[in-house]
């Protein structure tokens, strides 16, 4: 770890130097990566410049133990050993962590597909709930949240909701959120007071920039239609809400939140694009062996991740075997400790997985 720190501090004096020659400057596209590639080492040199100094600290402070005939300064050399050998721990496992390697995706925007699975109405009505837990969470963190398209029941339940959510490190916080969430509660519709098991799912995908997925235009069929609320009720009398087939693919998507029809397209094609750019990395991640994946889950869309026990009050996540008994607060947004935890533990493995 330290030759590979002590290559990064040799590297950060390079870009230091190159960043303040003229030349350099005056190329603003390579100016632009090399300032890119010095934000991302200065957090790590920083502390390893730190680590460096309380290591030479403890080499100090041996020899004064060492070498030194007065008690009071022995003491005191005693002292600072142990002050700048806690440091040392503490600065290790920092640097450790900021040597996970960085998924290039963390501070894009997202968007966020929830579907009603087996239950039916009271699916539809956990899947409402669900999208009013994320869009609150969004509230919380100032983001800003986009539908871009949506199917109700009638009910106030929701068969189908894709929505875009913009904010700083949105992937980051809401990646793991990817699975089947299962609900446990009598419906209340249920008359006779039975226990229901409902499902939902949820996936959360990165937000594609246009340079990273090629689209053919001619691999695609605009259509469009007419917007519609609930019940089927025109809220639109224009043909402005648009679907995208992508042959190649057979992905189907559409927007019809906008009142333009061209704002309904963009919205579609950055849908599409996102689906396809999901598609290539779990296709990369197919390739990776067993052992390197996450511990936290694969954010395979059919595995079981979490169950919501509204009787008993508690909502446990099967990944990191948590189970907290907030579930008012949590429905209303605040999966905050959800999210850390599973942060952590994905940290956790990653560091193992490191260290083999």
């Amino acid at each position: 770890m330290l030759d590979k720190l002590d290559d990064m501090l040799i590297r950060y004096k390079g870009i230091e130097d190159q960043v303040n020659d003229p030349e350099v400057i005056g190329n603003q596209d390579v100016w632009r990566k090399l300032m890119k590639e010095r934000s991302e080492l200065t957090p790590i040199v920083e502390k390893y410049l730190l680590y460096k100094d309380a290591r030479q600290n403890i080499e100090d402070s041996l020899k004064m133990i060492d070498e030194e005939t007065d008690e009071d300064m022995k003491e005191l050399a005693r002292e600072e050993l142990n002050e700048n050998t806690e440091v040392v721990e503490v600065l290790e496992n920092e640097i450790k962590i900021l040597l996970i390697p960085v998924d290039p995706n963390d501070k894009k925007n997202v968007f966020v597909e929830i579907r009603s699975g087996a239950g039916g109405d009271e699916a539809a009505l956990f899947a409402a709930e669900l999208y009013r837990m994320y869009t609150r969470y969004a509230e919380r963190m100032r983001w800003k949240v986009e539908i871009s398209s949506i199917n109700e029941n009638g009910i106030g339940g929701i068969k189908e909701v894709v929505f875009l959510i913009t904010g700083e490190g949105a992937y980051s916080k809401l990646k793991y959120e990817s699975g089947v969430h299962r609900v446990q509660r009598v419906p209340a519709t249920e008359s006779s007071g039975r226990l229901h098991t409902s499902t939902v799912t949820v996936a959360v995908l990165p937000e594609a920039e246009d340079v990273e997925v090629e689209i053919d235009m001619n691999d695609i069929r605009v259509d469009v239609f007419r917007s519609s609320g609930n019940g089927g009720q025109s809220v639109n009398t224009t043909d402005s809400a648009v679907r995208i087939t992508h042959a190649p693919s057979g992905f189907v998507v559409s927007c019809q939140d906008e009142k333009s029809q061209l704002k309904n397209k963009l919205k579609a094609m950055k849908e599409l694009r996102t689906r396809l750019y999901d598609q290539q990395l779990r296709a990369q991640q197919a390739e990776l062996s067993a052992d390197r994946k996450s511990q936290v889950g694969t954010g395979d869309r059919s595995e079981k991740i979490r169950t919501y026990n509204f009787p008993q009050g508690r909502i446990t996540d099967h990944r990191i075997h948590l189970s907290l008994f907030r579930v008012d607060a949590i429905m209303d947004g605040d999966i905050d400790e959800f999210i850390d935890s599973l942060t952590t533990a994905d940290q956790t493995a990653k560091l193992q997985h490191m260290a083999e």
